[in-house]
């Protein structure tokens, strides 16, 4: 079996992955193969299969050879049933860049501590909500995360921590974030993606947030609200988490400025366009599916719940 091709990390990041996420540098190779041999086996599901992508899911699951088949395969029926969503097909889509170059979604260039989770900063209130659709953010969100998968190390071995910023928040902004689409996140966040999410932080929470955030933490999952932190005007206790520091120039840290963070997010995009035109040879075909195909009118009901996939 030729060498896996994959990147390198620090001795203390491969130290993290072998403890905390049951990772033996001698196995990767194998346990990439046996994830490929099994896609390869599955009518229904054309996905990527480099390494490097491989790996990432592999990691986020840590090394279970099922939870990351299971990964693999809601990660592209959510993406082939629901584009408007989780699509990642056209970097130069006019209300991606929006969304982007509003400020919306910032990947923070250095993360916690220097080699800690990746920092996701989202200002939700940085876009006038009639200017944009939720469906733009989430695909905008999902662009994104693929990047993260494909060449983030930090955020695949160290974890992720997200900053939720509603200042600016509208009655407009919050109506769009039915339950429904409060759904749809959710699943799509423990099920499908290979992330593990260490933080969520609400910051400059208004006067009543917490009234309407309840309603919204009943469609999560209890591992999603144990993670859900609301800080109204004081965040002392916040930068107990998260230090000042490594906050954007224009929240009083030094993590670049908010300018420099969406002229770099812009030029990943730019150079990856190929890569995400080449996402449409990828999905699955519910048709050909081994077994009984996926009822989508009853998975994403408001009162239902996503049923686990049939994944051999």
């Amino acid at each position: 079996m030729s060498s896996p091709k994959i990147r390198s990390v620090s001795a203390d990041l491969q130290k993290s992955a072998i403890e905390e996420l049951n990772e033996v540098p001698e196995r990767i190779g194998a346990d990439i193969e046996a994830l490929r041999s099994w896609i390869k086996q599955q009518p229904h599901l054309r996905a990527r299969d480099d390494d490097q992508f491989l790996l990432s899911f592999l990691r986020g699951c840590k090394f279970s050879l099922e939870k990351a088949k299971s990964k693999i395969d809601k990660y592209y029926t959510l993406r082939t049933k629901y584009p408007e969503f989780f699509g990642a097909f056209d970097a130069d889509d006019a209300s991606i860049r929006a969304v982007i170059n509003a400020g919306l979604l910032l990947l923070l260039p250095k993360p916690v501590n220097e080699d800690g989770p990746r920092i996701i900063l989202v200002r939700q209130g940085a876009l006038p909500a009639d200017k944009y659709t939720i469906e733009h953010f989430a695909r905008a969100s999902s662009y994104l995360q693929e990047l993260l998968i494909r060449d983030d190390d930090y955020a695949m071995i160290r974890g992720i921590i997200s900053i939720i910023d509603v200042e600016n928040c509208t009655p407009a902004h919050v109506m769009q974030m039915t339950p429904s689409v409060m759904k749809k996140f959710s699943i799509h966040a423990e099920e499908a993606v290979p992330f593990r999410p260490k933080q969520q932080h609400f910051i400059h929470t208004p006067s009543g947030f917490e009234t309407i955030f309840n309603v919204m933490r009943g469609l999560m999952t209890k591992k999603q609200q144990e993670r859900i932190s609301v800080h109204a005007d004081k965040l002392d206790k916040f930068y107990e988490k998260v230090p000042l520091r490594y906050l954007p120039v224009e929240y009083g840290g030094d993590n670049g400025t908010i300018a420099e963070i969406i002229s770099h997010t812009n030029k990943q995009l730019d150079e990856n366009r190929e890569y995400f035109k080449e996402n449409k040879n990828y999905g699955t075909d519910e048709s050909l599916r081994l077994g009984k195909p996926i009822d989508f009118d009853n998975l994403f009901g408001v009162e239902g719940s996503f049923r686990k996939l049939e994944v051999d």
